[in-house]
C-alpha cells in the first residue's frame, strides 16, 4: 500500500519505553495477512532505545508513521491516534503483545459483515515476561447481550485485540482523560449504552503477563476508577447527568460524596475497591489496606477479611496481616 492509498485500517499503538517486547509486537503487524492497514505509533517520550527501534523499522515500511512526542501518558496519546487516524476501521495494538497473522483479515471479514458491531475483540492465549507461551482456558464473552452483561461489573474485552470504528469512538469523545488505567472500561461502558460489541471466538492476540503491566502496577487506581465509570454508567441510564463528563481527575473515594452531593456512594465504591484489589501485594501496600481500615471504622462488614489477613501472611505481608488483624477484633 502507497502513502497516498487510503488504508482500510488504521492500527493505532503507543510506545513508552518498551525496547524489550516492541519489536515482536511490530513484526506481528507487519506479518498480517490483511495488509492494507497504515500503521500509526506515538513514541510517548521513551528513554530506552524504544524510539531507534520505531524509526528503523518506519524506515523499512511506508505503512508506518511515527510520532514523536514528549510523555503524555496512554490516553492522550490514543486520543491523538485516533484523530490522525484515516481508516474508518481502527484497530488497536499494544507494544509488548503480539497479533496472529489472520487477526486483521478475520476481524475485517466480521466487521463488514455485521455493521451493527462497533467494538470486535478476540479471544486470546498469553505470553509472559519471557516469552513464554501460555494457552488459555477460559473465554471472553461473545456475544452482545452477553458483554452487556459482563460490563456491569468488569470488563469483557481485550483492549488491544480490538477493532473499532472510528466514527463511533470519535462521536462519543475517545478516551476520557479521567479514567486512567481503565480508559477502555469506560469506553466499553459507554459504547454499550448505543452499539453493539462483540468477541470473536478465535484467538487471534498474545497477551503478555508481566509483573510491569498497568494491571498489576495500578491495581488500586485502576479499580477506583471502574467503581467511578460503573457509577457513571449507572446515572446516565437512569437519564442523570454523567458526574465525570469533561473532568480531567476522578475525586478520592474520601470526598467522592462531597464532590457529588451523593451520600454513602464513596463507601459503596469502597468497598467494591476492597473486593476488587484485597489479594493484590501492590494494592496492599499503597493504599488498599487503608481503605480496609476506613471501612471497617465505619462499621462495615467484616466478611472475608479474616482471609484476606491470611493471604496476607501467605504473601509474607506479616506487618499489614497484624494491622489487619487487630483492626478486625477492635471494630
Amino acid at each position: 500500500m502507497n502513502k497516498t492509498d487510503t488504508p482500510v485500517i488504521s492500527v493505532l499503538m503507543s510506545v513508552y519505553n518498551a525496547e524489550r517486547y516492541v519489536a515482536e509486537a511490530i513484526q506481528s503487524i507487519l506479518g498480517q495477512t490483511e495488509g492494507r492497514f497504515e500503521f500509526l505509533i506515538v513514541n510517548d517520550g521513551s528513554s530506552d532505545a524504544s524510539a531507534s527501534i520505531l524509526d528503523r523499522y518506519a524506515a523499512q515500511d511506508s505503512r508506518i508513521r511515527v510520532i514523536h512526542q514528549e510523555n503524555r501518558g496512554l490516553i492522550a496519546s490514543l486520543n491523538l491516534l485516533l484523530e490522525e487516524a484515516r481508516a474508518p476501521l481502527v484497530a488497536r495494538m499494544d507494544s509488548d503483545d503480539v497479533s496472529r497473522p489472520e487477526r486483521f483479515a478475520v476481524q475485517l471479514a466480521e466487521m463488514a459483515a455485521r455493521p451493527e458491531i462497533a467494538v470486535l475483540g478476540t479471544n486470546t492465549d498469553e505470553l509472559d515476561a519471557d516469552g513464554a507461551y501460555f494457552p488459555c482456558s477460559d473465554f471472553h464473552p461473545e456475544q452482545p447481550e452477553d458483554i452487556r452483561e459482563r460490563l456491569i461489573v468488569a470488563s469483557g474485552i481485550c483492549h488491544p485485540s480490538v477493532m473499532m470504528r472510528r466514527d463511533v469512538i470519535r462521536a462519543l469523545g475517545g478516551y476520557r482523560a479521567a479514567f486512567r488505567h481503565c480508559e477502555d472500561y469506560d469506553l466499553w461502558l459507554r459504547v454499550s449504552e448505543h452499539h453493539d460489541m462483540m468477541n470473536l471466538r478465535d484467538r487471534l492476540f498474545l497477551y503478555r503477563r508481566s509483573p510491569d503491566q498497568v494491571s498489576e502496577k495500578h491495581i488500586l487506581v485502576q479499580a477506583i476508577g471502574a467503581a467511578c465509570a460503573r457509577y457513571a454508567a449507572q446515572q446516565r441510564r437512569a437519564g442523570r447527568p454523567d458526574p465525570f463528563e469533561g473532568a480531567t481527575s476522578l475525586p478520592s473515594l474520601d470526598t467522592i460524596d462531597a464532590v457529588l452531593g451523593t451520600q454513602g456512594v464513596g463507601a459503596r465504591m469502597r468497598l467494591e475497591v476492597i473486593d476488587s484489589v484485597k489479594y493484590s501485594r501492590d494494592a496492599m501496600t499503597s493504599g488498599g489496606l487503608e481503605l480496609m481500615q476506613a471501612h471497617l471504622r465505619e462499621g462495615g462488614t467484616k466478611h472475608g477479611f479474616w482471609r484476606t489477613a491470611g493471604r496476607l501472611v501467605k504473601l509474607g505481608m506479616i506487618p499489614q496481616a497484624l494491622t489487619l488483624s487487630y483492626d478486625l477484633v477492635r471494630y
